[in-house]
């Protein structure tokens, strides 16, 4: 039987990796019913322009307002995704241009 002593001094590792922000955060998937609901491609380039006539090959989830990941990253937490992970060069419908 394991006491809580025990069990709290195993879980610190755990607990200081979580708060380093060192964990990765979970990516995006195209086939999540979130994402096909927007329209969400990991490689903008693939949109269906037909489908989504607002889309111009500029936009990018890099230079959306929604997307927090930092410049030079390949990917990076969306606001629209719960902070979900999305491609920095991926797309969705409610791309947002920042100001």
């Amino acid at each position: 039987m394991t006491s809580r002593r025990q069990f709290i001094l195993s879980s610190l590792p755990a607990g200081a990796l979580l708060l380093s922000g060192t964990a990765k955060a979970e990516k995006v998937s195209e086939n999540d019913p979130q994402a096909k609901g927007l329209g969400y491609k990991a490689d903008a380039t693939k949109v269906d322009k037909s489908k989504y006539p607002t889309y111009v090959a500029k936009n990018n989830c890099a230079n959306c307002t929604l997307y927090s990941g930092k410049p030079n990253d390949s990917q990076g937490p969306c606001g629209v995704f719960g902070g979900k992970n999305v491609t920095a060069k991926g797309w969705c419908s409610v791309w947002t241009a920042k100001s």
